[in-house]
């Protein structure tokens, strides 16, 4: 067994360090070369205890890359236009292939177009094929074009869960040396696999395109958060109402840039797919990630989940050589952290996130209140803002031939989605016994309320069938309506007109409760103004009320057939009765066989028969809607341009807080009369066949004109929320992209005021390559989301930070002078203060170019432009 001895180095401090740092040593130990990796990033990594204190910086080579099909799409697009400027330079085209396993689920296109029905998941799934052929194509061609590339086929399951259950190695052992599996994913929520004790984040795909090509990431070493664990969960409670309990918790601890690692004997409790859970939702509690090291459970989920005995040996062995597996008994110490917090799991509570941000926690006891109090609150992210005589507004539609009447509070979407729940069979069954017995009482749902169930693997499907849980469901209406992101990520379809009608001509507050992990203005649906997270069972109580304004400890959730009120502790199963039916159903036979599928391609044979065409370099098509060759190497010479002053640049836009990647580079669909949509109609496609955003992220073309296409996006330039912005020079009020459009036409530059978390939500490149399309050259914010910070860094954008205690606001700045940034007059280095001159105000800001090599990215032109003439260069 050859490996890379932590225990070897014979240096105390290894045993102080957290196991997520540990397996940072380990890497930089196996890739030191004394060039990429060096002596002192070992001694800094060694020294954690004092340089994470420092912003020290480190290079992190990850052993692989996972991505979904929304962001892995521009990747292979900008890696297939790299070949291109490698072959116009003069370069070895074939120098562009990914250096390590590189794996893409497709996960993302599929849409709930038809939902309660027997068929919806057949129909969704052939009409994602039919909207997505052209994409699908490239990347089988992808895989075919490049070494060690991965496509995991449409119909498979969710990236993460998939990763989870399959594609996850834990410690690679295929070569001479073991070491651990590590990951970087061109998603969020990638941050999951930590609940495996597998060390993965999300980055931008434009870094991870970097990684693939062999290059380090360049990040600072974090601090940890040890979040130490106590106790056993109440029965009452799940797996969703402890992440979202830790997600409030760490929100307010203050976690951005950092690491999370659980630990305690709480641990020992928890399922792994309880920690997958809360792995999973890291971007919204803010950290880099949320780590659970390996123990005996890790390796009974391995086992759980069909890998073979052969190989939980060797990562039994391995890691417990090497000092990476907890035991959790009193042999061990736990490690060094730079702060820590505690949370009992028996104090944790059934409760839902909402109704706008993930770490807006309410117990479900309080929420009839708390829906109350958000009604007449200004319009804010606890605020809808409905007038006081608006408040019992009682709205009438009529639906399937009958009239209804609809409420504020109104649920219209009822969705068990997400990779965050529906990876977990506890949850998964719960919601399937909570169904069995409401259907028993004579409930059901209302008929007009969106329901679908969207497992994240067919797994969930199988062992849902097997338990006969799947047909109570059903009678529920939530029919499996495909396998992958759906409605979590925006991917809900329509409601029917007549509700969507009463909604807007109305105006009247509806409610979507999601098993998923985001619920940002117009993320989940344009027309549910509340959005709250919550467990899969919670879902399937929600939907039976038909409304979030219930208390449920007071109110029943519905009458039973024989007129007697039902309330939901009635019909709540026991976690004795889920655990049993568990441990019946959850069997890796059942995952072989599954997965068995999934790599022969049996399980999807429109992809199987799908043709693709041939060739080392791509035939791009100038007429497709889908795939085009981005422009950002096509004038690139061997040598980088001097970085240049900004000049007189106008405001594109001034945001407040929390602007997310949703609001900036929506992935939602494309409306009509939009730049984007303009574009589509006038070469000839239908409004029916538009698709998202998210889908045609191979286009820059489109993708440019849906920057800042957001329908809630807030302005405070314009005079109304919406997409819009005014052309300061006429002072016309247009969509944001024809503006932009004129400022470029001029020859004029262009920056961006911001507030605090600027970027945050998903790793969404598109929403740094955008803003670049659409001239913008620096950002002006209070402060950045991590991912989206380096993604702008990435494309050649210049963050600057306003001191702290600043802001645009404190400045007096409206977004209506010229703003001149000198960049060559001075050297640029890491943390540099820089002055702006804002129409004669003269304010100092800080360059937030964080490290050295992002200094360089910066000096490029963007990171991919910096690989490429290193490759060009041998």
């Amino acid at each position: 067994m050859n490996y890379y001895s932590l225990t070897g180095l014979k240096d105390p401090r290894v045993e102080k360090l957290p196991y997520s740092i540990r397996v940072l040593l380990e890497s930089a130990l196996r890739n030191y070369d004394d060039f990429e990796i060096k002596k002192q990033d070992i001694e800094n990594i060694l020294d954690w205890e004092k340089t994470s204190q420092n912003a020290t910086e480190i290079p992190f080579k990850p052993a692989r890359v996972i991505m979904q099909d929304f962001t892995g799409v521009p990747a292979v697009v900008d890696l297939t236009a790299m070949r291109d400027a490698m072959h116009r330079l003069g370069g070895d085209p074939d120098k562009i292939n990914p250096l390590v396993p590189s794996d893409l689920v497709i996960d993302h296109s599929v849409q709930v177009d038809f939902a309660r029905s027997p068929d919806a998941a057949a129909k969704n799934q052939a009409l994602e094929f039919e909207r997505n052929k052209e994409r699908f194509a490239f990347l089988k061609w992808g895989a075919s074009a490049y070494k060690n590339m991965l496509i995991v086929p449409p119909g498979s399951g969710i990236v993460h869960q998939v990763n989870l259950e399959y594609l996850a190695r834990v410690v690679f052992d295929d070569s001479d040396t073991l070491y651990p599996d590590s990951v970087v994913g061109t998603d969020s929520h990638t941050t999951m696999i930590d609940g495996l004790g597998v060390v993965g984040w999300g980055v931008g795909g434009i870094e991870a395109e970097a990684v693939m090509l062999g290059q380090p990431i360049s990040m600072v070493l974090p601090e940890v958060v040890g979040f130490k664990l106590t106790g056993k969960l109440h029965p009452l409670a799940t797996a969703t109402d402890v992440v979202l309990t830790v997600t409030q918790m760490l929100r307010k601890h203050g976690v951005v840039g950092k690491f999370v690692e659980f630990f305690g004997e709480g641990c020992k409790s928890l399922k792994l797919a309880d920690r997958a859970t809360i792995a999973n939702m890291s971007p919204e509690y803010g950290a880099t990630m949320g780590f659970f090291p390996v123990d005996a459970e890790t390796l009974a989920y391995l086992r759980t989940t069909g890998r073979s005995e052969e190989k939980i040996a060797r990562v039994e062995k391995y890691l417990k050589a090497n000092g990476l597996f907890r035991t959790w008994d009193k042999s061990e110490t736990d490690p060094v952290f730079s702060s820590l917090l505690e949370l009992d799991l028996n104090d944790v509570v059934p409760c839902v996130s909402g109704p706008k941000r993930p770490h807006d926690r309410v117990k479900v006891s309080d929420l009839k209140a708390d829906f109350h109090a958000c009604m007449p609150a200004p319009n804010g992210f606890k605020g809808f803002g409905v007038k006081p005589e608006d408040l019992t507004k009682t709205a009438k539609f009529t639906f399937g031939g009958k009239e209804y009447d609809m409420k504020h509070g109104q649920v219209v979407i009822a969705a068990i989605t997400s990779c965050t729940n529906t990876s977990n069979p506890s949850v998964m069954l719960g919601a399937g016994l909570l169904a069995k017995n409401a259907v028993a009482r004579g409930l059901s749902v209302a008929p007009f309320i969106k329901t679908s169930l969207s497992p994240g693997s067919g797994v969930a499907d199988c062992y849902l069938k097997e338990s006969g849980l799947i047909a109570d469901l059903e009678k529920l209406g939530f029919y499996v309506a495909g396998f992958g992101c759906m409605t979590c990520i925006g991917n809900s379809g329509d409601l029917d007109e007549a509700i969507a009608n009463c909604i807007t001509q109305n105006d009247m507050v509806a409610s979507a409760v999601l098993s998923g992990n985001r619920n940002f203005e117009a993320r989940v649906h344009p027309l549910t103004k509340a959005n709250y997270l919550a467990s899969p069972p919670l879902v399937v109580a929600y939907a039976l009320a038909g409304t979030v304004d219930i208390d449920f400890e007071k109110q029943p959730i519905g009458k039973d057939s024989e007129g007697k009120d039902v309330f939901l502790s009635e019909i709540w199963p026991s976690a004795e009765t889920v655990a049993e039916i568990e441990k019946k159903v959850v069997r890796p036979e059942v995952f072989k066989d599954v997965y068995g599928k999934v790599a022969s391609g049996e399980n999807n044979p429109q992809w199987k028969t799908l043709a693709i065409p041939e060739g080392k370099l791509y035939k791009w098509d100038e007429k497709s809607t889908y795939i085009h060759n981005p422009p950002f190497f096509q004038t690139m010479g061997i040598e980088p341009e001097p970085v240049k002053d900004i000049k007189e640049a106008y405001c594109l836009l001034n945001l407040g807080d929390s602007i997310t990647t949703d609001h900036i580079s929506p992935a939602s669909r494309i409306a009509k009369g939009s730049p984007a949509a303009v574009y589509l109609t006038e070469r000839g496609v239908e409004q029916k066949d538009f698709n998202s955003y998210g889908s045609r992220r191979g286009n820059d073309e489109i993708m440019a004109r849906g920057t800042f296409a957001n329908v809630r996006l807030i302005n405070k330039l314009a005079s109304e929320t919406g997409p819009l912005t005014v052309y300061l020079p006429s002072g016309e009020q247009m969509a944001v992209y024809d503006a932009a459009s004129k400022y470029m036409a001029a020859g004029l530059d262009l920056v961006i005021l911001a507030g605090k978390e600027y970027g945050s939500g998903s790793s969404r490149d598109w929403a740094a390559k955008g803003p670049k399309l659409q001239g913008v050259k620096a950002v002006i914010a209070e402060s950045y989301e991590r991912i989206h910070r380096s993604n702008l860094v990435g494309m050649g954008i210049l963050p600057l930070q306003f001191l702290d205690g600043q802001s645009a606001e404190t400045l007096g700045l409206t977004g209506k002078e010229r703003f001149t940034i000198k960049l060559s007059s001075q050297p640029l280095v890491v943390g540099m203060d820089v002055e702006v001159d804002a129409g004669g105000k003269k304010l100092m800001t800080k360059c937030r170019l964080d490290t050295d090599v992002e200094v360089a990215y910066f000096q490029h032109g963007g990171i991919l432009q910096y690989v490429l003439r290193r490759l060009l260069k041998g």
